[in-house]
């Protein structure tokens, strides 16, 4: 049934993630045609209509992996196997498809659910669901077998929590101790900061923690490419999110393109949720003519966030690399991150102009 009538009333479907069908009305017209295409029974009907809910509404078979608190991510590489991060340890799973047709068919309705065109125009999607489920925000991945290696698609998700941890939390979960987060919230207000560690580090989790300190009189910016970064209380912190153009549409706000605009508006703090190509050089002019600013960057130290930083800004940049490296004394604080746990803290102390570098002191780690 699922298969039949996903296909078949797939308008109905965009309809009810248009919110232009209620959720009960899209059931009761899926029982309906349960029962006069099926020609079987009212109760038999209802309980068909009820696994297809469970369908529809949630991930069929991966539902318990994304409703399992302690995963935070999800790699589908074949029908047959499904690969899972749990507690920061990645691992295999008993939970599989029965096909490849059948997993085709779940990454054809993932894209219809969250009304994503794939296609060979767009082999490669990236998507948020901020909708299906009460307790994480799922960023979708999918790379179709145009350009993929071996003929099946990939599918990856990130789960990330709805109700992130305060600093508070994090001192009892151990990521830092009371004395280090009394430092890095101090400087945190007072300079920009760059926080950096490698895949599922802990670097989201770090600054969402920070930014939820800072005084509700500052107006605070934030640009991301998913909704990762969230506000339980803050009364004036704006959020925008990315939004790439695909196939044949000409509709592209990058993070460059926020982060302009970010330029132009009255704020005291700019921040970008991870900081990935030429918007670099517009958050790096921003902290280098005052403005306080923050991001998370992928770097393998402490006293590398500043170096993968400048790479980028380089991207767009008619700076040489030392003029950029010397603009780098506005970032005063960076962190490493590892394992959830912060790893290094290090101060800029500014630019060294005989030794062509900056200058970092050891604080932690």
């Amino acid at each position: 049934m699922v298969d039949d009538y996903s296909t078949k009333k797939q308008p109905s479907l965009i309809q009810m993630k248009k919110g232009i069908l209620s959720r009960e009305a899209f059931l009761q017209e899926a029982e309906d045609y349960a029962r006069t295409s099926y020609g079987i029974s009212k109760e038999k009907a209802t309980e068909l209509v009820g696994l297809f809910e469970q369908y529809i509404f949630g991930y069929s078979k991966i539902s318990p992996l994304i409703d399992d608190h302690d995963i935070s991510d999800i790699r589908i590489i074949s029908y047959d196997n499904i690969r899972i991060k749990r507690k920061g340890k990645r691992m295999a799973t008993s939970v599989c498809f029965d096909s490849e047709k059948e997993y085709r068919q779940f990454v054809d309705y993932v894209a219809t659910k969250n009304q994503v065109n794939i296609s060979n125009l767009n082999a490669i999607q990236r998507f948020t669901d901020a909708d299906s489920h009460p307790d994480f925000i799922l960023r979708f991945t999918i790379s179709m077998p145009l350009v993929n290696t071996y003929g099946e698609p990939y599918l990856c998700i990130r789960k990330v929590p709805r109700d992130f941890p305060e600093m508070q939390e994090l001192i009892r979960r151990k990521m830092l101790d009371r004395e280090l987060a009394e430092i890095l919230i101090q400087r945190f207000r007072t300079g920009s900061t760059l926080i950096c560690g490698g895949n599922s580090s802990g670097k989201t989790t770090l600054l969402n923690a920070l930014k939820e300190t800072l005084p509700d009189d500052m107006a605070i910016l934030i640009a991301q490419q998913a909704d990762e970064l969230t506000t339980k209380r803050h009364p004036d912190m704006m959020f925008m999110h990315s939004l790439p153009g695909s196939g044949e549409s000409q509709v592209n706000y990058d993070l460059k393109n926020i982060s302009i605009a970010g330029l132009t508006m009255d704020v005291d703090f700019f921040i970008i949720g991870e900081v990935k190509g030429d918007e670099a050089l517009y958050l790096l002019n921003a902290a280098y003519t005052g403005q306080l600013c923050a991001a998370t960057i992928h770097a393998p130290a402490a006293n590398k966030a500043t170096d993968k930083l400048v790479d980028y800004a380089m991207y767009s940049s008619r700076y040489s690399r030392d003029e950029l490296m010397k603009m780098m004394e506005c970032f005063t604080t960076m962190v490493f991150m590892e394992h959830y746990k912060v790893k290094q803290v290090f101060i800029n102390r500014g630019w060294d102009g005989k030794r062509r570098e900056l200058v970092y002191e050891k604080v932690f780690g």
